[in-house]
């Protein structure tokens, strides 16, 4: 649980910092340069002989979704959305580690569904009369941003959770292996080479973000995941975003509608209510089937 809550004091600020400070630098290539700088840090730490192959591979295909996608598609969403209306979306992510992680375990739960459409009518009480096509091209992708982090959250957690290894730093390079190779092959047919200029303050950012969100972040978080139960991981999921909008709002953002936003964040939060108690509701009714 630690782990977690020091991983979402470093991340609270990254939204504000990638909004704010990196505009009009290619987003392919910052993704690339983000997941590619963080397999440096972690190549010291590897281990390449002896190493559980079949492991490594299922650590490199879900750092190739859980952040080479997903950055892929969480740093476009900022041309098209607001600094905070990210942060905010990215509240969706618990309803996909659930769902994801009880797929995973074949124990599939519909009423899930309802929580995650209160959600929705939430974000969209934020932008009601200002619902465009950017807005719904944005929202759409921190939606698939939010699906990739948490599918590779929950198979992370299923794949190490039976395995007993404890050494996790030893193949948590391949994670970033996984994601580097996807963000290549991005950046190769999907990057602007007009728009990978940065300057001295930008490469500062870039590193921040490379090593201590990405690389430190990373792995506390997922090494985290596999001391908490899938519930617990989901919460903590959304315990930055009220710290990332306070950020951005204090610091950058003074012409947000604030009557909208406290009013959609409060039936947003109250989804995370609903599905807590939908996800007891399926557990007492479980414990009772045994019983």
């Amino acid at each position: 649980m630690n782990k977690l809550i020091i991983v979402t004091l470093i991340w609270a600020f990254s939204f504000s910092l990638i909004g704010e400070f990196l505009k009009g630098v290619d987003s392919v290539f910052l993704a690339f340069l983000r997941v590619f700088l963080a397999l440096i840090c972690f190549l010291p730490f590897m281990k390449f002989r002896g190493v559980n192959l079949a492991l490594a591979l299922k650590i490199s295909l879900i750092g190739a979704v859980q952040i080479g996608i997903m950055y892929i598609f969480y740093y476009k969403s900022f041309a098209y959305l607001k600094v905070y209306e990210v942060a905010l979306f990215t509240i969706f992510t618990p309803f996909y580690v659930t769902l994801i992680y009880d797929a995973l375990k074949l124990n599939f739960r519909p009423l899930y569904i309802l929580s995650v459409a209160v959600a929705v009518f939430g974000a969209f009480i934020i932008k009601f009369k200002g619902i465009n096509s950017d807005f719904l091209i944005g929202f759409l992708y921190i939606q698939i941003a939010n699906f990739c982090f948490g599918l590779g959250q929950s198979a992370y957690k299923f794949a190490l959770e039976n395995q007993g290894f404890r050494e996790q730093k030893e193949l948590f390079g391949y994670f970033f292996v996984g994601a580097s190779v996807v963000t290549a092959v991005a950046l190769i047919f999907l990057g602007n080479p007009q728009n990978f200029s940065v300057t001295p303050f930008q490469i500062g950012v870039i590193l921040w973000l490379s090593v201590v969100a990405s690389a430190v972040g990373y792995f506390l978080w997922n090494k985290g995941a596999c001391e908490v139960d899938s519930g617990v991981l989901a919460i903590m999921n959304n315990a930055l975003i009220p710290a990332a909008i306070i950020v951005n709002l204090v610091f950058w953002s003074h012409n947000a509608d604030l009557i909208r936003l406290i009013i959609g964040s409060v039936v947003i939060f109250a989804s995370l209510i609903l599905h807590k108690k939908i996800i007891n509701f399926y557990a007492k009714k479980s414990h009772k089937s045994l019983g």
